[in-house]
């Protein structure tokens, strides 16, 4: 006899089926797991010293054992402010080793931008690189938060007051013996946008989302070698450098040259220094690059290299490959999308111009951007709002639903940049939403005009942008970096352009500039130039 439940189908509950499940996941055991594997293996290039796996991992597990005997545990958020050096990894690896939520702060934030940092995400410790305290140390007491330092000399005192090293406190503390047990989709991060569009917001990242995303990476988009050893410039707290680098080098096993501020030249001699074989940088380190190796004739053996932040112009793409021999792989993402949302398959030839097409898993798909209550596709070809959905989305923005709820319609992230998808599903983005200049009514997309412009022998960089016209609605003005030893006059590079592209397109005005401003990931700050040249 059959029994039959007087229940309704959806009625039905099964904590087997319905419940969180007793799975568990942690981006700690990234590190953990090639230290068990390959424990003398070289973990990170620093200065002078190489630091291995085994090593880094015991020094992690110390650092551990003195955040905990701090209170921090599952669940705990601890703000760190530390360059890319080896304490980077222990501190960051160590807090998530603990269960507790990282949240990277940008390094060159003043006080009360970090406080800000800290009173959002209701930060519990912050730990602070000496450096840097002169900011970190006032936010942490308008904050309310217990504060460590690293890197400071023993005995160090901050205004005549004694400072607590994290050093000391690890030396005494007993290190962990494991990593703690986290759900999968627990919070792992909390990582702010550049608040380019007004106050800046914590998106919550889970460990499902940097994990899957590091090993859907490592298998068939881009192939780390065991032995590889990988440029390490890109900042750690931002999830470009954090994901693509530290966390997939580290689960590769492969060997990290930090380098705590980007210089071309010490760039170009760490590279060759230690042999590194993948390059990975923003458009405007791949400019500097490109200048530093006309002032060399040493090269590293670099197999391929990672571009990604900010599009890159196809005459940089081939002036870097021209230089070092080594093809660049251009990609894109988003801090909310755990970064990579698509990317030039190693595997395959580039498509230069282009960020490829979506990673294994991931949808990446072209939406009616004025459409904002729910998700209308477009068909191919059509230019649109870039939208994604996949393992790599964020869990959302901290403490704002209604940001959240705008961001994620129907199960997409609603990236704000504009761009097509062919019919193979290759990915080119046009400009963000809100860079569009809209010029006589027509739309001039600046990424086109800085193509044009960069293929020009005496520009290096060059940056497009809208200032208001009481006639036009917006001039279309660029500001351009000469390359080394050029002297360009700004009329003839606006004729060079005007003969390239369409009359309604072109720079009005051209900006000589030393250097563009930029943003914590490297991208060109298109409202600086504008509050700069507006008028």
């Amino acid at each position: 006899m059959t029994h039959q439940s007087d229940a309704p189908h959806g009625a039905r509950h099964d904590a087997a089926i319905d419940g969180p499940g007793h799975g568990t996941l942690s981006i700690a055991a990234i590190l953990a797991e090639s230290a068990r594997r390959r424990p003398e293996a070289p973990a990170l290039h620093f200065m002078d010293q190489t630091i291995t796996y085994g090593t880094l991992w015991d020094q992690t597990r110390a650092y551990a054992g003195a955040l905990a005997a701090r209170g921090i545990g599952p669940g705990s958020r601890m703000a760190m402010i530390v360059p890319n050096v080896p304490d980077f990894p222990r501190v960051y690896y160590a807090a998530l080793a603990l269960g507790a939520i990282v949240v990277p702060v940008h390094l060159l934030f003043k006080t009360e931008e970090i406080r800000f940092v800290l009173d959002d995400a209701k930060v519990d410790l912050v730990v602070a690189a000496a450096p840097f305290l002169g900011e970190a140390a006032p936010a942490a007491a308008l904050a309310g938060v217990p504060l460590l330092t690293v890197l400071a000399p023993p005995g160090f005192e901050l205004d005549g007051e004694p400072v607590a090293r994290l050093e000391d406190e690890a030396a005494a503390a007993e290190p962990i013996e494991r990593y703690a047990s986290v759900h999968p989709l627990a919070a792992a991060t909390i990582l702010y946008t550049s608040g380019t569009t007004g106050t800046p917001k914590g998106a919550v990242g889970s460990h499902l989302a940097v994990v899957e995303q590091v090993h859907t990476c490592l298998i068939d988009t881009w192939d780390y070698r065991p032995d590889d050893v990988l440029y390490g410039g890109l900042p750690f707290f931002h999830t470009f450098g954090q994901t693509v680098v530290l966390n997939a080098g580290f689960r590769r096993g492969a060997a990290i040259i930090l380098l705590p501020k980007f210089d071309a030249d010490e760039a170009l001699a760490l590279l060759v220094r230690h042999q590194a074989t993948v390059f990975a940088g923003v458009p405007t380190n791949y400019a500097a690059m490109v200048a530093a190796a006309n002032r060399t004739a040493d090269r590293p053996p670099l197999r391929y290299a990672i571009s990604g932040g900010a599009p890159l112009p196809t005459a940089l793409l081939e002036a870097f490959e021209a230089g070092y021999g080594a093809q660049v792989h251009e990609g894109y993402g988003l801090t909310e999308t755990s970064p990579v949302a698509s990317f030039n398959l190693v595997s395959e030839p580039i498509r230069p111009g282009t960020v490829g097409r979506s990673i294994w898993g991931v949808d990446i798909a072209v939406a009616d951007p004025e459409t904002e209550d729910r998700i209308d596709l477009l068909p191919p070809e059509a230019l649109g709002e870039i939208v994604v959905r996949g393992h790599n989305l964020m869990k959302g923005y901290l403490g704002r639903p209604d940001a959240t709820a705008a961001a994620i319609v129907n199960g997409w992230f609603r990236t704000g940049d504009l761009g097509t998808v062919d019919a193979g599903g290759v990915i080119q983005i046009v400009d963000r939403k809100k860079d569009m200049i809209i010029r006589n009514g027509y739309n001039v997309y600046p990424t086109e005009v800085e193509a044009v412009l960069s293929r020009h022998p005496s520009v290096a960089l060059a940056a497009v942008f809208g200032v208001p016209h009481p006639e036009r609605g917006q001039e279309v003005h660029a500001a351009v970096v000469p390359v080394e030893g050029a002297d360009p006059d700004p009329a003839e590079l606006v004729t060079y352009v005007k003969a390239k592209i369409a009359a309604y397109k072109y720079p009005r005005v051209v900006h000589l500039v030393e250097a563009l401003p930029l943003g914590p990931s490297g991208k060109i700050l298109k409202r600086e130039l504008q509050r700069l040249f507006g008028g």
